[in-house]
């Protein structure tokens, strides 16, 4: 699913602005942190922020190298986060819960994003004005595109098909015999 998140982040990369573009990527985090737990959920997050990561950090004009750590705790967190929500409101049966729920759970990659803009980043740039620019761009992107995946992973919550595969993939099963 950490691979599945990679490749969500490449064929939604469409450009908004220099250093800005979609990021698809956690929407399989969404999913393994619903179905298989926070700390399934926390490590998907992680592997599929590496590729992001790469892109916004390194490779972007505007990045850094702390972007290849922090993009993936921040993806990481959010993992986390509906894992621990989604069995508290039964969110697998549930999918209108999905879309509030999946909104809430983005609160500490957000918070922990604000936190990366506002402190550490100035520090390696010696300057907080183009940080602060940055995150008041990415912070209404991510917002954006967070109230996409809400909806997706919501109409995922409710296909009972599509609903049973993913359960049946992560979850542990009983068959009964006949």
């Amino acid at each position: 699913m950490g691979a599945l998140g990679s490749a969500l982040f490449l064929i939604t990369q469409i450009p908004i602005a220099q250093g800005i573009a979609l990021d698809f990527s956690l929407i399989a985090v969404f999913i393994v942190g619903i179905y298989a737990g926070p700390r399934a959920g926390f490590i998907t997050g992680l592997l599929a922020g590496l590729i992001p990561g790469i892109v916004f950090g390194p490779l972007s004009p505007v990045g850094s190298i702390l972007t290849v750590v922090a993009l993936p705790i921040g993806k990481g967190l959010t993992g986390l986060t509906i894992g621990l929500l989604a069995p508290r409101f039964n969110l697998k049966n549930n999918n209108l819960l999905g879309i509030p729920l999946t909104l809430i759970s983005y609160i500490p990659e957000g918070l922990f994003t604000c936190a990366f803009f506002s402190v550490l980043l100035p520090l390696f740039l010696g300057s907080s004005i183009g940080a602060s620019a940055m995150l008041y761009g990415i912070m209404t992107k991510a917002i954006g595109e967070v109230v996409i995946m809400s909806l997706i992973v919501s109409v995922i919550l409710g296909n009972k098909a599509i609903n049973n595969f993913i359960e049946n993939y992560f979850c542990k099963t009983q068959q009964t015999i006949k």
